[in-house]
């Protein structure tokens, strides 16, 4: 169960991780200062190597991995911090928490273990009542903290109350802060490694650097605030841009749709012209072919009348007929075809000429769309507001 109270769940909320919602496990910070379970780590970047850069999961600022890969990422020892006291905290959870002394007892594997009562601040251990009593009574333990788990202590002042131990020697207190290398050791670590660098008393730092923290955190805090104002002015924005080019489109359309009937009304006009001329030339052309058929008609039976006449007349049907099929053929061929059909159906070329509205790509046929610059200083703007509005 989660711990107790408004300092309880804003503890949940830092111990959970962003990409699995659960507890961190093994959490590791990233430059960004966003922390993630390690194995969320190493599922978000399976494709990652080693040199290459990532963005953070959060916040998508790049970061380098390791050349141990993301397993070498730095761990994040005060979260580990909040997650030991998240778990002895008040609830449910601290009341499962076994005595490590009991759990680790080789003698008592096969006896029930038994709930650790209390947590010591320096050894970082859990001890039931009776471990408890024997640890309170070594020397060496004489001087140390213990908590009650889960009887009401609050988060704040068992963080107060915890020490850090060094990564490198499990058994020393980090004490030091080395100056050259900008990290907390403990002393073992300066006789080792620090030795000639400029290390300080931590409590000294600390001061210092609390300050340094106070400062950037107030900078921070200033820039929230300016960024929190701006929101509601950026969702007002949002709407009335929605808005606004909503009516644009609007306009769009109702310009488009004039266009396309007025083409439509222009195809609907230069259709109905071809569509006479060509009922005139077709009606024209009719009318020819019948005259030529009649003029053939009467062509046939004049050359057949003829050679009837030659071949089976008489000496006298054909004295009789000769002058008046002469006559006949004299008629016919004052007909020149030719000449008739060429002054019936004169030549008649028909062609379309496009309008000159599509030439060139760059034109829009419907209109244009201006941007202008709606948010210059947008945040200026409001910042200054801001600032106006706070009391003198």
């Amino acid at each position: 169960m989660a711990c107790q109270g408004s300092a309880g769940k804003e503890l949940d909320d830092m111990t959970e991780c962003s990409i699995c919602t659960e507890v961190f496990t093994d959490p590791r910070v990233l430059p960004c200062i966003h922390t993630f379970c390690l194995k969320c780590l190493l599922n978000y970047g399976t494709d990652g190597h080693p040199g290459d850069s990532m963005p953070c999961p959060l916040c998508r600022k790049g970061f380098t991995i390791p050349d141990d890969g993301l397993s070498g990422m730095q761990k994040n020892f005060f979260m580990e911090k909040l997650l030991h006291v998240r778990k002895l905290s008040a609830g449910q959870e601290s009341q499962h928490i076994p005595c490590d002394v009991c759990s680790s007892d080789e003698a008592s594997a096969s006896e029930t273990v038994k709930r650790a009562s209390t947590s010591c601040v320096q050894c970082q251990q859990n001890y039931c009542e009776q471990c408890n009593l024997h640890h309170g009574k070594n020397k060496s333990c004489s001087s140390h903290t213990s908590v009650d788990i889960g009887r009401g202590t609050k988060p704040g002042e068992m963080l107060k109350l915890s020490v850090n131990m060094c990564e490198q020697h499990k058994d020393k207190q980090i004490e030091v802060f080395c100056g050259d290398c900008k990290v907390a050791v403990c002393v073992m670590c300066v006789i080792t490694s620090h030795k000639t660098h400029n290390c300080l008393d931590i409590e000294k730092v600390s001061d210092s650097l609390r300050k340094l923290i106070v400062s950037d955190n107030s900078k921070v805090c200033k820039m929230w605030t300016r960024a929190k104002q701006l929101l509601p002015h950026l969702e007002k924005e949002k709407s009335d841009v929605i808005k606004h080019l909503a009516e644009i489109e609007d306009e769009i359309n109702t310009a488009a749709d004039k266009l396309i009937a007025a083409i439509q009304r222009d195809r609907v006009k230069l259709l109905s012209e071809v569509e006479s001329v060509k009922l005139r030339r077709v009606k024209q052309l009719e009318m020819v072919k019948q005259e030529l058929e009649q003029h053939m008609t009467a062509l046939e039976s004049f050359k057949r009348y003829s050679e009837t006449l030659l071949s089976s007349g008489t000496a006298c049907d054909v004295t009789i007929s000769a002058y008046s099929l002469h006559d006949r053929a004299d008629e016919l061929m004052k007909f020149d075809v030719i000449s008739h059909v060429d002054t019936s159906v004169p030549p008649v070329n028909v062609t379309f000429t496009s309008s000159t509205l599509l030439d060139g790509d760059d034109r829009n046929l419907v209109g244009t769309v201006t941007e202008e610059g709606q948010l210059k200083n947008f945040q200026l703007q409001v910042y200054r507001v801001s600032q106006k509005s706070k009391p003198t």
